[in-house]
């Protein structure tokens, strides 16, 4: 079982959510993304940033050997938190992470957008998740997976049915594998990029999936229904690469 040290973990907890928590910026209106730079100067870059995230993934380079190598698998232990901004699931100890550039990262935690924050060809989904890793260094790799309407996920309930109440926590689900959130071996889409919520730091290796899995509808609305509309626009790439494994 891995586990981040105690200063990797503050570190990286810090560069995640810091003011994350705070009740200063939402999803829409006068606190909403097109505001976020003015809100703090810890949030400078909202706006400034020139490899902020999500974008449209499109246009992509063909790149041999680009993809991670995805050891997401089981947790136990699973603790969920929820703010004003969304669900956070996450695990004290974990067997999970990847390896990037021949770096090992660790699955620090888990959560949920609806609807997708990555738009793939101009598209967007009903959902996509987000699974942060970290490095022993603090680095960060997120993995982004969409979701499309169509069967019931097996673990969408159980998820769901442990969210607590806003601004509290509780145990989730006692074992989780987390294959079943990830698509058939394939390519990947890879850029660099940036925390999707303030401060917008960018310090993000981004790995997002073109193919989606399944929800049912119901799965969908239960979660939309607890949580709403929590994603940030897509932002311009500039002059960023994006490069999709072969």
């Amino acid at each position: 079982m891995k586990t981040l040290s105690t200063a990797t973990g503050i570190a990286v907890a810090l560069s995640v959510s810091a003011l994350a928590s705070a009740e200063d910026w939402s999803y829409h209106g006068d606190t909403g993304p097109d505001h976020w730079g003015s809100l703090s100067e810890e949030f400078g870059v909202c706006s400034a940033g020139t490899q902020q995230s999500p974008i449209d993934l499109t246009g992509a380079i063909s790149a041999s050997g680009a993809a991670p190598s995805l050891m997401l698998n089981s947790i136990s232990g699973v603790q969920v938190s929820r703010n004003a901004h969304g669900v956070t699931y996450s695990a004290d100890s974990v067997d999970a992470g990847l390896t990037l550039n021949g770096v090992d990262f660790t699955l620090l935690q888990f959560h949920f957008h609806a609807r997708s924050e990555h738009h793939i060809d101009g598209q967007d989904f009903p959902m996509e998740v987000h699974f942060v890793t970290a490095s022993e260094d603090g680095a960060l790799a997120v993995v982004g997976v969409m979701f499309e309407e169509g069967e019931a996920h097996p673990d969408l309930e159980t998820l769901w049915a442990a969210i607590p109440g806003e601004g509290e926590s509780g145990a989730g689900p006692a074992m989780l594998s987390l294959e079943r959130f990830i698509p058939a071996d394939e390519p990947v889409f890879r850029y660099e990029g940036s925390l999707t919520t303030p401060p917008c730091s960018e310090i993000v290796s981004w790995t997002v999936f073109p193919t989606p899995i399944e929800a049912s509808a119901e799965q969908i609305r239960a979660f939309t229904d607890l949580v709403e509309d929590n994603a940030r626009p897509v932002l311009p790439a500039h002059r960023r690469y994006v490069l999709l494994s072969d």
